[in-house]
């Protein structure tokens, strides 16, 4: 049940009433909590998903029996083990990351966790490893959470190298607020939207900064996916 308030964009989800929630379904162990404290231990970015959208991802995977995967931005590894957890029995999660550093700390979470046969952290320039990843697809899903000014080309990419009916998820689809704005990435971010709308079945679910989620039709003409 909503109310006109909740249509319009108002939030009943409280300080207190998230952490409630995030502790009764969303519970951390010793390798979710590595990942997700390394902001503080290691001085780095804390840009991950939480812990409710991070569940979201496991049960997705869980839902898509997902084997083999791709994540576009790494950070801490911590959205890495919510997949990781979620995915069948032997499969395969390639995670991409930029920054060596950061890398460095999600390897460590991720052994933490218990999961080293099954995340594989890929160092440098996305667009060029999700080039030589061509070749172990198609891919049951791609997540999507790295720099807002080329979503739309990793969608891309997905649309290209997911199956028929492998997942799209794309995070941080509000653009912190930024959404309508008119600048590069803001506008890279309506393409995502605009292209997931177009070669998916999708929605963008209303979590506290937007997550597309994307269903790849059985019917997608690869020759219709835009090349820009």
């Amino acid at each position: 049940m909503a109310d006109n308030n909740s249509r319009k964009g108002e939030r009943y989800a409280t300080a207190e009433v998230s952490d409630y929630v995030n502790r009764v379904h969303a519970a951390h162990d010793a390798g979710l909590d590595e990942a997700f404290d390394a902001p503080n231990q290691h001085d780095i970015p804390a840009i991950m998903i939480g812990p409710s959208e991070g569940k979201t991802l496991e049960i997705l995977c869980r839902l898509a029996r997902v084997e083999r995967a791709v994540e576009i931005g790494t950070l801490a590894g911590y959205s890495a083990i919510w997949l990781a957890r979620g995915m069948s029995p032997g499969g395969k999660l390639y995670s991409l990351e930029l920054n060596e550093k950061h890398a460095a700390v999600a390897r460590a979470a991720v052994e933490t966790a218990g999961l080293t046969d099954r995340v594989e952290i890929i160092v440098g320039d996305a667009l060029e490893s999700l080039e030589d990843l061509k070749a172990q697809g198609p891919f049951d899903l791609v997540f999507i959470d790295a720099d807002k000014g080329r979503y739309d080309q990793y969608g891309r990419w997905a649309a290209q190298n997911l199956r028929e009916g492998g997942l799209l998820i794309g995070d941080n689809s509000y653009f912190f607020g930024r959404l309508l704005e008119s600048d590069t990435n803001a506008d890279a971010m309506r393409r995502f939207h605009e292209q997931s709308a177009d070669l998916f079945n999708s929605v963008c679910l209303p979590t506290p900064d937007g997550m597309v989620v994307g269903i790849r039709s059985d019917s997608l003409d690869e020759n219709i996916i835009p090349d820009h």
